[in-house]
């Protein structure tokens, strides 16, 4: 097995400088993954029919891998009810509701506890709240015990991380591509059971759950409880390639090398400009070894990402 601190050409990726894709301002989100992600795909033999990511979360990455084109088709899967919401609007025929919603909605204080003060009717109006609170809660953290920011960013309280207009054109860009994903609300273990014999099909794992000590999991997310040993021994038995990553943590490379993945760690760089390491583990990360540079470049061409969808 093959662990080091940083292996050359992965240099630290400032997640700044990807692009953003995603509606949400996620706890976790994996931005900072984009680029290994890119040199992961591109090494493989051929592209992808089916990239499948049993715990898509804020879905960074399966989002760059259906624009880019990295992949067919891309799968995500979440278990939580507000997320869930979230991305079966966007995907469905209630995403320029969604978008439009958005946009209009006078945010103030007032607004938001109106808003926020009864369960929503549709599942339309349970998205346009998890969006709001995904937004003007700490963190963007959704489980229970999450509150109001007070002070925000500049002393913008609530209104800090509320950009109306980039998060319509971020739904509606999604939408325009949404025959190239498929959404599952539900339990990623079984989804990566059911496709385990799949030779044309990659995993991107990334639980919202943490086997280590720091148990962060239960403190950002609904659902934080996962039977680690079972996902995998699961993901051992994959036909198909993966990629799978956690805290870089002893008890979680203990489970890697007992069921004989390839490990390296890898730095990143906050939104708060501090480095931080993660685990990354699959059956081969030569491709992660082997890169001149930790920079990989943004395709163009057809593949190139809309310009709006930047913001």
């Amino acid at each position: 097995m093959y662990t080091t601190a940083d292996a050359p050409g992965m240099g630290v990726v400032n997640v700044a400088s990807v692009r953003q894709l995603s509606p949400f301002r996620y706890p976790g989100g994996k931005t900072w993954l984009v680029p290994r992600i890119r040199q992961w795909l591109g090494a493989l033999s051929e592209r992808p029919n089916e990239f499948i990511e049993p715990f898509a979360g804020g879905g960074i990455v399966g989002l760059t891998v259906a624009f880019e084109q990295l992949a067919r088709t891309v799968t995500m899967v979440e278990l939580d009810e507000q997320v869930g919401a979230v991305w079966q609007t966007i995907l469905g025929e209630d995403n320029e509701w969604l978008a439009n919603r958005v946009a209009s909605f006078d945010l103030t204080l007032e607004s938001v506890k109106a808003e926020l003060a009864g369960p929503p009717k549709n599942l339309k109006e349970k998205a346009f709240q998890t969006l709001l609170k995904n937004r003007v809660y700490h963190g963007g953290i959704l489980a229970a015990g999450s509150g109001l920011l007070k002070y925000g960013e500049n002393g913008k309280g609530i209104r800090s991380r509320w950009y109306p207009n980039t998060l319509k054109k971020r739904i509606l860009g999604i939408a325009s591509i949404r025959d190239r994903i498929r959404f599952i609300k539900g339990d990623g273990l079984q989804v990566i059971r059911q496709n385990a014999h799949r030779r044309d099909g990659v995993f991107f794992i990334d639980p919202p759950y943490t086997a280590s000590e720091k148990k962060a999991g239960t403190r950002l997310y609904t659902h934080s409880q996962l039977d680690h040993e079972e996902l995998f021994r699961i993901t051992a038995g994959l036909v198909g390639d993966f990629l799978m990553t956690y805290d870089n943590d002893e008890k979680v490379l203990q489970l890697a090398h007992r069921h004989g993945f390839d490990t390296q760690t890898v730095s990143m760089m906050n939104t708060h400009h501090a480095e931080m390491t993660e685990l990354l583990m699959g059956r081969d990360l030569e491709w992660a070894r082997r890169g001149e540079s930790g920079n990989v470049p943004v395709l163009s061409g057809p593949h190139q990402l809309p310009l709006a969808l930047s913001m």
